[in-house]
């Protein structure tokens, strides 16, 4: 059963105006091929109505949204997938360079871990208390901003700020 005939030609381009204009005010691209885009858009729609929240359409959904707040778009992972790799996993949101066409697209590994995975991961031991962190977190001096992964973001999302106003904070 193909479930994106029930998906309205006003849904698809409300919901692209509204990622266009998020991804523009947050210092992000749009990838630049609208048909491609189109797709990537009804297959949000899709969980949208499936599981009430705009699950990745490239990655298998749990069908639960606190297990799956990683991937409800916009994704935990794009940030890093676009400064490491010019776009994100399912190829959404492209960096600067890709939007112009000066850099080609290039495989982005699945970085989303396995729910043991996650676990282990977690900041907080059984008795609640903090573990040593997997990633450090990075605070924007501007904005306050904070992220957890291995390296700042190129442009921070709240702010604009540029990379060299991180500070690592913990």
């Amino acid at each position: 059963m193909n479930c994106t005939k029930s998906i309205m030609p006003d849904e698809v381009q409300e919901l692209f105006d509204k990622l266009k204009k998020d991804a523009q005010a947050s210092g992000y691209n749009l990838n630049t091929d609208e048909a491609f885009v189109t797709e990537l858009i009804k297959g949000l729609i899709v969980n949208q109505k499936r599981y009430g929240y705009n699950s990745c359409p490239c990655r298998l959904s749990e069908g639960d949204k606190w297990k799956d707040m990683d991937i409800i778009c916009p994704c935990d992972y794009r940030d890093l997938d676009v400064s490491e790799f010019g776009s994100c996993y399912c190829a959404l949101y492209v960096s600067e360079a890709v939007a112009r066409g000066e850099k080609k697209f290039e495989p982005v590994p699945e970085r989303r871990f396995s729910s043991q995975e996650k676990k282990a991961l977690s900041p907080l031991d059984s008795l609640g208390q903090k573990k040593n962190l997997a990633y450090p977190v990075w605070r924007c001096k501007v904005c306050g901003y904070l992220c957890a992964r291995e390296q700042a973001p190129d442009t921070c999302p709240i702010c604009k700020a540029a990379n060299d106003r991180f500070e690592m904070f913990f």
